[in-house]
């Protein structure tokens, strides 16, 4: 896909962000008009033209994308790294049936590419672990997974 500019995710880019993963989301920090960049990984792919994520609802990434909503994914899959652009709303302020306050916000992708840097591949996908209570945060990442899916 390098220097090829899609509208839409690719059917295995779609496959990749229809399970949790570590992504990044750049926002306009709506105090600086500067770049915001976070981490994230409640992350599902709706469809080809759509692309959810759930954070904390008093998070900088809502307020971010109620002054501005254009942002930017950042995903690492595929042996390359992917910029899905887009525009965000806000979808839901608090998801119903999450123990924890989160909003869900929902991505109009209207351009992917890959931006891997010339003859390169990435060789080892991200990892990550989860730092506290592994039933309890399977159990979570189950709820937002299936309040994406529904929503």
């Amino acid at each position: 896909m390098a220097n090829r500019v899609e509208t839409h995710l690719t059917d295995e880019l779609l496959l990749e962000l229809q399970k949790e993963r570590y992504v990044t989301i750049a926002t306009v920090d709506f105090e600086t008009g500067g770049p915001n960049v976070n981490a994230i990984s409640w992350v599902y792919a709706v469809d080809e033209q759509h692309v959810r994520f759930a954070v904390d609802n008093r998070s900088r990434i809502i307020d971010n994308v109620s002054e501005n909503k254009h942002v930017t994914i950042t995903v690492i899959a595929n042996g390359t790294t992917y910029s899905i652009s887009g525009t965000a709303q806000v979808k839901v302020d608090k998801m119903e049936d999450i123990p924890l306050k989160l909003a869900l916000v929902e991505i109009e992708v209207n351009a992917v590419r890959d931006v891997m840097f010339y003859g390169s591949k990435i060789t080892q996908n991200v990892e990550y672990d989860k730092t506290y209570d592994k039933a309890a945060a399977e159990k979570l990442d189950r709820q937002v997974m299936d309040a994406m899916k529904r929503a």
